[in-house]
């Protein structure tokens, strides 16, 4: 018995140390690998984004972000949600994530995840981009952001990655600028071609087909010339505008001679420049390895690729250039309207200065001197026949005189048909009255009412009313009746 009772003390006693040992290690507030609230449920949100439980993860995050206002975890929740969203996926998913994305770059700005999340900004609509000939939106959109993360965070780690990004998305709207010009190249559209391939190369210079713009500009100022020279204006109007078209043409063979001296279009430049009897530039070698280093950076599609390409929405980038610095600003965009204003102006100029009066005699005519009229020379009796007038005197400036007003005459009967192309046909200049000619007379008035001769009597006029009153002619006196309209087929 006494054993027994020995052994059961030692058994309580045993009991009694192991139960007051696990609950001192089962005290969530005695174990120092115990975790904070706050930090759990980040750690929950996580699990869940991983087995793409992304309601779960939100709702976590969320709560979180609620309810620990002050935690040090609150930047990675509001970045982990927009994550959620993007890895979503869907047109309404990323919405959501572009707009957690811009929240967590404004709240949090100086923070090494913004940079981060505006490259996630910009790959949004990189990914949803479509192709040259689609819609351009969010071509557009995925510029604007690599830009502004390039020059928002020019120190981040992202940067080369989104120039390079940046220079396959200019690839996308440079071709589709030049397709737009090249369709008004074809409509034999000068000015609105010329406007457009301007824009291109000025804005886009890394583009695969920018020496093809280039050619296709020059080639649109010559076409330019070639009809302003063979228009009806007088050759000291058109000649300056020619000579004008000209040295722009030769300028931009010039300028794939100096920028693209590798590209195709070289060859044919340089023979545009020959037969325009224009000099040939040479290319510095720092222009020639720049454009060797852009070719050879360039990529292409094999055959299987480009028939996979009709299959996707994507475009294809692989010719964009991965070396070279994109356009961060784009400059000021030609507009087509206003060259053809400028080159009306130019052609309206011209044709004033060899329209305008020229000097007669030996002196010149004051700029005040009122204009000649028909009581300043009075006709001569037709019974004087013998005596020499001012009318039948040529004064020593009368070539010069003579040859101002034929011009005159030419460009008002030839102003609707020597409208050069995209330039108006309002081309002739404010008429002047040439020296020594008597203006036209006004026209007769025909509403006055007939005055009746006075008797030779001195009687008073007589009031019968009897007699018929003469008739009314319909051509001179007005009518209350309405006239049929005349409808003209225009």
């Amino acid at each position: 018995m006494f054993r027994r009772a020995i052994l059961l003390g030692l058994m309580a006693s045993a009991i009694f140390f192991a139960g007051c040992s696990n609950k001192k290690v089962n005290n969530p507030i005695a174990d120092v690998n115990s975790k904070q609230p706050d930090k759990v449920l980040y750690d929950r949100a996580m699990d869940a984004m991983k087995h793409n439980k992304f309601d779960v993860a939100r709702l976590s995050l969320q709560t979180l972000i609620n309810t620990y206002p002050d935690s040090e975890y609150v930047a990675r929740a509001k970045l982990a949600i927009g994550d959620s969203w993007y890895a979503e996926g869907g047109s309404a998913a990323m919405a959501q994530a572009e707009s957690e994305y811009k929240d967590f770059i404004t709240f949090f700005p100086n923070m090494t995840e913004a940079s981060e999340a505006q490259m996630k900004i910009a790959n949004i609509h990189y990914n949803e981009m479509e192709k040259a000939d689609r819609d351009y939106t969010h071509a557009k959109r995925a510029e604007e952001e690599y830009r502004q993360l390039i020059m928002q965070f020019p120190d981040s780690p992202l940067v080369p990655e989104a120039k390079k990004k940046l220079l396959a998305v200019q690839e996308v709207l440079a071709e589709r600028e030049f397709m737009i010009a090249h369709f008004y190249y074809l409509r034999e559209s000068w000015p609105a071609a010329i406007a457009r391939f301007k824009s291109l190369v000025d804005t886009y210079p890394l583009f695969s087909g920018a020496d093809e713009a280039l050619y296709e500009m020059g080639s649109c100022y010559e076409r330019q010339a070639d009809l302003l020279s063979r228009s009806k204006i007088g050759e000291a109007a058109k000649a300056p505008l020619v000579k004008q078209y000209e040295d722009k043409a030769a300028a931009s063979y010039a300028q794939i001679l100096t920028r693209y001296p590798e590209e195709d279009r070289a060859a044919d430049a340089r023979k545009r420049l020959q037969a325009m009897g224009k000099p040939i530039p040479k290319a510095t070698p720092e222009a020639i390895a720049q454009n060797k280093k852009e070719q050879e950076s360039r990529g292409s599609l094999s055959t299987y690729g480009k028939m996979m390409l009709n299959f996707k929405k994507g475009p294809d980038v692989s010719e964009a250039a991965k070396v070279g610095e994109p356009t961060l600003v784009d400059p000021k965009q030609a507009s087509a309207p206003e060259m053809v204003r400028d080159a009306t102006a130019s052609v309206v100029k011209a044709l004033t200065a060899a329209t305008a009066p020229a000097t007669t005699g030996t002196g010149t005519a004051p700029a005040n001197a009122p204009a000649p009229s028909s009581a300043a020379n009075p006709a001569t009796p037709s019974s004087d026949v013998s005596t020499p007038t001012e009318a039948t005197t040529v004064p020593s400036g009368g070539a010069a005189a003579g040859t101002a007003n034929a011009n005159a005459e030419v460009i008002k009967k030839t102003a609707d048909d020597t409208a050069i192309p995209e330039l108006g046909n309002d081309l002739t200049p404010p008429s002047s009255s040439s020296a020594g000619t008597a203006p036209p007379l006004p026209p007769t008035q025909v509403n006055d009412a007939p005055k009746a001769n006075p008797p030779a009597d001195g009687t008073a006029a007589s009031t019968d009313t009897s007699k018929s009153a003469p008739t009314a002619d319909s051509n001179t006196e007005s009518s209350s009746k309405k006239k049929k309209k005349h409808h003209f087929p225009f």
